[in-house]
């Protein structure tokens, strides 16, 4: 007998609220530093959030259509308002994309952008903790700047 620890419904609230997080954690940021700043020779935010850009909707889009596309994370744009605007234009495409996706197929393996090959489920799982992981990594630089970053458990 299986059972289900989360369904698919619960991993995508549980995704939006850690997006929603991610959201707080870029308007945080004073403009210069968004861009500039940077710890041990770490990226600055902008471009580890660029980077989440650049394969979350991408990637889903190519999970549900099978149509591969090379990424990029070099993307045009150069402001926190055209960051966030991105951000929040991402947020319903993920639903739409994440909701085509059948439960069956999440354990179908896939090569995503023709490079890394693991199942649909491991590719989420990895989005997610991505995000995680470069959130972590912004915190660290707010705290450098003396700026208090949104609580970690504020996902709503």
């Amino acid at each position: 007998m299986s059972t289900t620890m989360i369904t698919k419904s619960e991993l995508l609230q549980h995704w939006l609220g850690h997006r929603k997080l991610t959201r707080k954690t870029i308007e945080k940021f004073p403009e210069k530093e968004l861009f500039e700043f940077s710890v041990g020779g770490m990226r600055p935010f902008s471009s580890l959030i660029k980077e989440l850009l650049s394969i979350n909707v991408p990637g889903l889009k190519e999970m549900v259509t099978r149509e591969t596309t090379p990424f990029s994370h070099d993307l045009p744009l150069n402001s926190k308002e055209e960051l966030l605007t991105k951000w929040d234009e991402d947020t319903p495409k993920i639903i739409e994309y994440f909701n085509q996706i059948s439960e069956d197929q999440l354990h179908e393996t896939i090569k995503l952008f023709g490079q890394y090959e693991f199942s649909i489920i491991s590719h989420l799982l990895y989005f997610i903790d991505n995000e995680i992981h470069h959130r972590g990594q912004g915190f660290v630089y707010l705290r450098a700047l003396g700026i208090e970053p949104p609580f970690f458990w504020d996902r709503y």
